[in-house]
């Protein structure tokens, strides 16, 4: 039996930059499942998705991290790209988001860049998790174990790797959230 999602909130937090099939397909899964995923960004408007290094296609911003609160979803969810994944580490409202939604023990679904994020919100310390490979570094740096897996789960948080990993993280995080009451 497939689960349903009717009534769960899902936040994808993204600015321009992100990987496009990142967002895309997860946010797909999720609503198929019957939840409401929100975009989540610096600005109104849209951000500007990319298919590796080429530019793809835009994406509607819900909400703005001035108007959203963690508490007011079930899950978050972080997309790559380099680009992405590089400024959003650096927005101390995305932080802030972040460390409420690990705080509440929420899922946090990170894909390949998506956890420099989680790094720089500090909440990778003694946890383990995957990610693109050039951000082993990191990980260890902030006093956690990568591993090179598929998916990755340690507790609230499920990470993958890269974009061919989606089916699998994406099922990951849809049993994960179809565990959780709706907030």
């Amino acid at each position: 039996m497939a689960i349903s999602l009717n009534g769960r909130k899902v936040a994808m937090l993204a600015v321009d930059g992100f990987e496009q099939a990142e967002l895309v397909e997860p946010q797909r899964a999720l609503k198929e499942a019957g939840a409401q995923v929100d975009v989540i960004s610096q600005k109104p408007g849209q951000i500007q998705g990319f298919k590796h290094v080429d530019k793809g296609d835009t994406v509607p911003v819900d909400r703005t991290f001035d108007e959203a609160t963690a508490a007011e979803y079930d899950a978050v969810v972080l997309p790559g790209g380099v680009v992405n994944g590089d400024a959003i580490r650096l927005d101390a409202k995305a932080q802030a988001f972040v460390k409420e939604a690990d705080q509440a023990k929420k899922p946090i679904a990170v894909i390949c860049h998506g956890g420099w994020l989680p790094i720089s919100a500090g909440i990778i310390a003694g946890r383990t998790i995957t990610s693109w490979p050039s951000l082993q570094d990191d990980v260890r740096n902030a006093g956690g174990t990568w591993v090179d897996q598929e998916v990755q789960i340690d507790g609230n948080l499920i990470t993958s790797r890269k974009p061919d990993d989606l089916p699998a993280f994406n099922n990951a995080l849809i049993e994960a959230l179809g565990k959780t009451r709706a907030a």
